[in-house]
């Protein structure tokens, strides 16, 4: 008998200590407050609609990210250069990801002190498209950043037109201040970005001096045919793996000083011929004494900059298509 009351007060001090656990978590402030404190700046399903986006520094700096046909640019000096589509992706998300967002302050008052001021707050404006074709972009967003908390790690922000002060991890920080590097494409073709890959070339050629024979990499079956080169023993997978760094070809930077149409561009020469039907050129300058080059692609008016690195890439030897 003994021994069974001893057992039935284990259990019943089992179950108390147990209840007492789970109201803990239940009624905790603080675990209930991080669950009300999940928010998003914008709602999901307002993703697809996104067609522009504003990132004002307010300290001189502005940048302007416009979506068109599924690519996005960003524009500088009155001219709209690709714009990285992950890079704008992962600001999207941001805003309509639910985090940890609890409210700080409800008063104006403390707008100015938290740097939430209309006039001096950064802010991110994001537009949808039109709901009338012909009429102004449809205003989502506009969202102030204010200043850091005193970790660092945390940021104050605010919906303009609000009172309403929240805090959260500080995701802005890469996108504040806005620089234009930051956001541009420097890929020869951007549109790889989104999907242009090595199955989507049929036909390959590359001339890479005015008087140098062309190499000819043309597509049969799932095997190339290479002419122009003599490779005995030719590995597919390396030309595959040269075909796809053809299309990822990224530069540098842009190249301001001179025009898409100049005739240095008429030194080298790279066409791919694309499933579609479509057909791309790279044209390039002659190497400086640093093995740099310039190059423009058909269609666009942009000039990179390619450093000696990414131009020895372009031109590779039969040794580079043997199998091993």
């Amino acid at each position: 008998m003994a021994y069974r009351k001893k057992l039935i007060i284990l259990i019943s001090i089992i179950a108390s200590l147990s209840l007492i656990y789970a109201l803990t978590h239940i009624f905790d402030p603080e675990k209930s407050g991080s669950r009300a404190a999940a928010y998003s700046w914008l709602d999901a399903g307002q993703s697809s609609r996104i067609s522009g986006i504003v990132i004002d520094d307010n300290v001189g700096d502005k940048i302007e990210l416009t979506k068109r046909e599924n690519l996005w640019y960003v524009s500088h000096n009155n001219t709209d250069y690709p714009a990285r589509k992950i890079r704008v992706e992962d600001l999207i998300d941001i805003l309509v990801r639910r985090a940890p967002y609890p409210l700080h302050s409800t008063g104006a008052a403390s707008h100015e002190r938290l740097g939430l001021s209309e006039s001096n707050a950064p802010r991110i404006t994001v537009y949808g498209e039109a709901l009338v074709r012909g009429q102004p972009q449809t205003l989502l967003l506009d969202l102030l950043v204010g200043n850091e908390n005193n970790t660092g790690q945390r940021v104050y922000l605010r919906k303009s037109g609000q009172n309403e002060v929240r805090s959260g991890d500080n995701y802005f920080m890469p996108y504040i201040p806005a620089t234009l590097r930051y956001w541009q494409n420097f890929r020869l073709f951007p549109e790889s970005e989104a999907g242009l890959d090595a199955g989507s070339v049929q036909r390959l050629s590359v001339t890479r001096a005015p008087d140098s024979e062309t190499q000819v990499f043309s597509r049969w079956n799932r095997e190339w045919v290479i002419s122009g080169m003599n490779v005995v023993n030719p590995d597919m997978s390396k030309v595959d793996s040269y075909v796809l760094s053809i299309l990822n070809t990224e530069g540098e930077d842009f190249e301001y000083s001179i025009s898409s149409d100049d005739p240095v561009f008429n030194y080298s020469r790279i066409v791919l011929e694309l499933s579609d039907g479509s057909v791309k050129t790279i044209r390039l300058s002659e190497p400086d004494e640093s093995e740099a080059l310039l190059a423009t692609v058909s269609g666009s008016n942009l000039v990179y900059r390619l450093t000696r690195w990414t131009s020895q890439g372009i031109f590779r030897s039969a040794v580079g298509f043997e199998q091993l």
